[in-house]
């Protein structure tokens, strides 16, 4: 599969995705202070899954209906970064084609798939 991380990713998810074998495209490697919507299109051009732990693509995706190849809203602050690595490969690996063109919300204890905006 195919991802992009927003700037408030942790590396590590970037670096156990890619040892997963999933294409990633880092947002702080390849474009650096982008806004949302630049991120979003980033991630639409690339055909690639949205990871971020910014509510504001919530309101991109739903209250301004913004196209998107799917979206991963990660809520797991707290836990301690082994952690959310864990959380977020076991995700990917166990609902995969499912987060395509889904919103998703990931917290501790809870997965919610929501298909289309």
């Amino acid at each position: 599969m195919k991802f992009v991380l927003d700037e408030s990713v942790d590396a590590p998810i970037a670096f156990r995705l890619t040892k997963d074998g999933h294409r990633v495209i880092c947002v702080w490697e390849s474009s650096r202070s982008a806004s949302d919507t630049q991120v979003l299109s980033l991630a639409n051009k690339n055909r690639a899954i949205l990871i971020t732990a910014d509510r504001d693509f919530g309101e991109l995706v739903f209250r301004l209906e913004k196209a998107h190849y799917g979206v991963i809203l990660i809520r797991l602050s707290g836990l301690p970064i082994k952690e959310k690595v864990e959380i977020m490969s076991r995700v990917i690996a166990e609902h995969g084609e499912k987060l395509s063109e889904s919103f998703t919300v990931v917290k501790p204890g809870l997965i919610r798939i929501r298909v289309g905006s």
